[in-house]
């Protein structure tokens, strides 16, 4: 009785739910049932066994275990006339074997399967194309790797195969990567994610999104990055697929190295190894031993990075991979630096900078290293060439990068080398070319949005006066640049530039961080008399008073985590403890680029004559979003200064995003938002300002700052009255970036957004003053700040976390 059970099942029936398990990518289930069924099928219908023992072998595949597979197909039953059988068992055995980096093998498996599709005929014929890919991508020929998949992909959609499809995007999507086309290897990735969603193929998903995850760290988008290899090592672990179980560990790894986390990278490098050599992935194996080497290069240990570096390098060699040669050689050559052999040193950065197969991340880090060897031996000349070699470098990639949202987290790969670039001018006694070099990094991707730059691979920054820039303005510009090791402060007048060094940046982010936290606390910050506010005045400030007058303009270009720091806040010590708004008069610039070219107010400055656009009030949309009990309020209190004929104003229904762009937004002097705003960290662009639904259009309640910066402003002041206005993430050299920047790139010359969230009760006053001073001919930061210190001076509002959290930047 029991040897008859399951005689009468339909195998294609069971192949159908156990290939939607091998799918699914719950793996280990997938293997279990297809083992199930090759055995029992193998008597009584040996084609069947076959068909299941090749859905085995390819979820042992998935896995990550390699070594499984030949072990699976070695013994098939006699078969005839089964063609596409021995295609997908041969193709699956040169998969194998190229994970194990046995070439040859593979090969001559690929041969086997070629022979079976000589006229195309067989549907399994676009796995052998995938597999020819794979074969030239792990000898690095990236080029003929590509072909190969595109040639699969044509295929797969002329078979309508979605699995083979949605593969081949995503090998497409990692060539990409392997070139350092980034945008191109995320829009592929998705493109496979959306392939795979349509089959509901969660294996395949599972692997896109750490593709994704690897592509934001190579732009330089690390929190992005975490987020998506954590989420996807998890599911990974949980599904039993090894071999992405390890490479996203490898990836995590490599974050907390950035980020100086070395317990935590070498704990995540040491479970991937682990992982790696129990299957015995060798490409994967290489992979976390070159990370290895590095971070125990980070850590001082050089006997341990020298044998991991020859351990990658003997499996490179073993490969025939030489492209592979060159991490580790690098990483020689740093060690021999570190042990005091520049000769071998040098040696190793010249075979890696010349080599003609040299990928460009690696080609730059050669280039610095080379820099950093001629600055210590004294040689400084032959440091500032490489040091000009490696940003070129770095720029040329660059320019490669078209989409804005990877562009404004690129610049974070070239961060050490520009901190370590000026830091060697600023030694060599040449402050001026160290301000030009550091202002050259700025608000990169907003200078070209803009078009004040051309968007090309460049090779420095053009000459800048910066007294002319200074005079223009009318004002004073700090600006900063906190370096990892010791930090600068340029002070300009129209008459001169010093200089000052600063504390290291992690000094000055911490005492900022606790600023921060205690300026939006319950606390009267000048009753508690914060050491942090007086602090942070003595090191930002004090080394310039001297050139500073009461009651002066002062432009502030931050760096790091002084983006988030509203300077007016710091506490002057002296004659009496005070708030430095009520000494200057400050706005944010991004550079002395932009400063430069930032234009004279449009506006009468007699009449403070204008058309003013008016938005907000809205219907809450949904329960995240209510209505804002003071909304209507601050309406009144703006409109009031406008005359009926010089304004528009969309409320409640008629307070729509469609509505903002319908009303031709650049014919506008001043835009007003009152709203509720969102602060995107993980895509800023996806910063939003909350408005109505339009009726029949749920979630259409979103004005996007992606969305916002499409239409060309000319406005001299949009105020952003929402929370977070400002943005939640800074980036390296562009600044804080969300909903202000979005108005700045659209073309505005002043706009004012908020670092947190506002008051309801303070900010329509606070608005109603600002409108006021603005009549007065005053210009926007002027009377932003009168306006900020009528609540200063107030009983109810003294606070700062009333007045401070909105902040003035001036674009063009």
């Amino acid at each position: 009785m029991l040897g008859s059970c399951g005689r009468g099942e339909d195998p294609q029936a069971k192949f159908d739910r156990d290939y939607q398990i091998f799918l699914r990518g719950d793996l280990k289930l997938s293997e279990a049932e297809a083992e199930q069924a090759y055995r029992q099928f193998l008597g009584s219908r040996p084609e069947w066994a076959w068909k299941f023992r090749i859905l085995e072998a390819e979820a042992s595949l998935w896995r990550g275990l390699y070594e499984e597979v030949p072990e699976l197909l070695r013994s098939p039953p006699v078969l005839h006339d089964q063609r596409d059988l021995a295609i997908s068992a041969s193709t699956l055995l040169a998969v194998a074997n190229v994970h194990l980096r046995k070439f040859p093998e593979a090969e001559r498996n690929l041969r086997n399967a070629e022979q079976f599709c000589i006229d195309d005929t067989s549907p399994r014929c676009g796995e052998v194309i995938q597999a020819r890919g794979l074969l030239a991508s792990q000898q690095a020929q990236f080029i003929p790797a590509e072909r190969f998949f595109e040639k699969s992909l044509s295929f797969a959609r002329g078979h309508d195969d979605h699995f083979l499809e949605s593969t081949s995007l995503l090998n497409l999507g990692a060539v990409a990567l392997a070139l350092g086309h980034f945008d191109e290897a995320i829009d592929r990735s998705e493109a496979a994610y959306e392939a795979a969603q349509s089959i509901d193929a969660k294996i395949v998903e599972l692997v896109v999104k750490g593709n994704l995850g690897w592509a934001y760290y190579k732009l330089g988008d690390a929190e992005k990055a975490l987020l998506l290899s954590a989420e996807t090592e998890g599911l990974a672990a949980q599904l039993g697929d090894v071999s992405d179980q390890e490479n996203e560990l490898t990836n995590i790894g490599y974050i907390y190295m950035d980020s100086r986390k070395f317990d935590l990278a070498a704990q995540s490098f040491q479970q991937a190894l682990s992982l790696a050599e129990r299957i015995q992935a060798k490409e994967d194996i290489y992979n976390v031993l070159r990370v290895l080497a590095r971070l125990s290069l980070q850590t001082g240990d050089l006997m341990k990075a020298s044998q991991y570096a020859q351990r990658a390098l003997n499996i490179a060699r073993e490969s025939g991979n030489h492209v592979d040669e060159l991490y580790p050689i690098l990483v020689q050559g740093q060690v021999a630096a570190l042990r005091g052999d520049p000769t071998e040193a040098e040696n190793k950065f010249h075979a890696v900078e010349t080599d003609e197969t040299c990928p460009v991340f690696l080609k730059w880090e050669a280039q610095h290293s080379l820099a950093r060897l001629y600055e210590h031996g004294s040689r400084p000349d032959a440091a500032d060439r490489e040091y000009r070699a490696a940003l070129a470098t770095f720029e040329a990639a660059r320019y490669t990068v078209r989409h804005e949202d990877s562009q404004l987290p690129f610049l974070t790969n070239a961060s050490r080398i520009y901190d370590d670039y000026i830091h060697f001018q600023v030694a060599r006694g040449k402050t001026d070319g160290a301000l030009r070099w550091a202002d050259y990094s700025r608000a990169r991707t907003l200078a070209e949005g803009l078009g004040l730059v051309a968007r090309e691979a460049s090779t420095g920054p053009v000459p800048l006066n910066p007294q002319q820039v200074t005079h223009r303005a009318n004002g004073t510009i700090l600006f900063y640049w906190l370096g990892e090791t010791q930090s600068y402060l340029w002070a300009i007048t129209p008459q001169k530039t010093r200089l000052f060094t600063l504390p290291p940046a992690a000094e000055i982010d911490a005492a900022v961080q606790r600023y921060r936290k205690a300026l939006i606390g319950p606390q009267d910050i000048l009753e508690t008399a914060s050491t942090d506010g007086s602090a942070l005045y003595r090191m930002l400030i004090s080394p310039t008073q001297s050139l500073l007058t009461k009651d002066a303009q002062v432009f502030i270009i931050p760096d790091g985590s002084l983006n988030s720091l509203n300077f007016e806040t710091l506490l002057v010590p002296e004659p009496k403890l005070h708030y430095w708004i009520e000494d200057v008069t400050i706005a944010d610039a991004s550079s002395l680029r932009l400063l430069a070219a930032s234009h004279s107010s449009s506006r009468d400055s007699k009449t403070g004559a204008g058309k003013l656009l008016l938005i907000g009030d809205a219907v809450a949309p949904n329960s995240d979003y209510g209505d804002l009990p003071k909304a209507g309020v601050e309406i009144e209190n703006v409109q009031k200064h406008f005359a009926a004929a010089g304004r528009e104003v969309l409320t409640r229904t008629q307070a729509t995003a469609p509505a903002y762009v319908k009303s031709a937004p650049e014919q506008f002097t001043y835009i007003h938002f009152v709203a509720h705003g969102t602060a995107s960290r993980l895509s800023p662009l996806d910063s939003a300002v909350i408005l109505s639904n339009v009726p029949g259009e749920d979630d259409s309640f979103k004005l996007y700052a992606r969305d916002i910066i499409q239409h060309p402003l000319r406005a001299d002041l949009v105020t952003i009255s929402t929370c977070y206005g400002a943005g939640a993430r800074a980036y390296t050299g562009e600044g804080l970036v969300g909903l202000s920047w979005a108005f700045l790139r659209a073309g505005a010359h002043n706009v004012i957004g908020a670092l947190w969230e506002v008051s309801d009760a303070s900010t329509p006053l606070l608005m109603d003053q600002l409108y006021e001073e603005l009549k007065k001919g005053r210009s926007p930061e002027a009377a932003l700040r009168s306006a900020k210190l009528s609540l200063l001076h107030s009983d109810a509002f003294h606070k700062p976390f009333y007045w401070a959290p909105f902040q003035l930047y001036t674009g063009t």
